[in-house]
C-alpha cells in the first residue's frame, strides 16, 4: 500500500467506488424526504381524552387541536 494510509493504487481505495458522495445518485436523491403521508382517510385522536375526529388531508393531525380539550391530536 503506497503510504501506508490503505487507500492502494490511485483511484482504488476507499471512498473512489461508485455510489458514495452526493452525485446523481448519492444521498437525497430517489425521493428520500418526498415520501406521501398516510393519506386522507383515518381519523385524529386526542391522547388525553380519547375523542376522534376525521382526519383532514393535507393538515396533519399534530397541528389539529382536540375540540374538547385543546390539546394536540395524534394519527389513530
Amino acid at each position: 500500500m503506497p503510504g501506508g494510509n490503505g487507500t492502494g493504487p490511485f483511484g482504488q481505495g476507499p471512498g473512489t467506488g461508485r455510489g458514495r458522495g452526493s452525485g446523481m445518485f448519492g444521498p437525497g436523491s430517489a425521493g428520500y424526504g418526498k415520501r406521501p403521508g398516510r393519506g386522507s382517510g383515518g381519523v385524529c385522536l386526542c391522547p388525553n381524552c380519547k375523542i376522534s375526529v376525521p382526519h383532514k388531508a393535507g393538515l396533519p393531525c399534530t397541528q389539529v387541536s382536540c375540540p374538547k380539550c385543546g390539546a394536540k391530536m395524534v394519527r389513530g
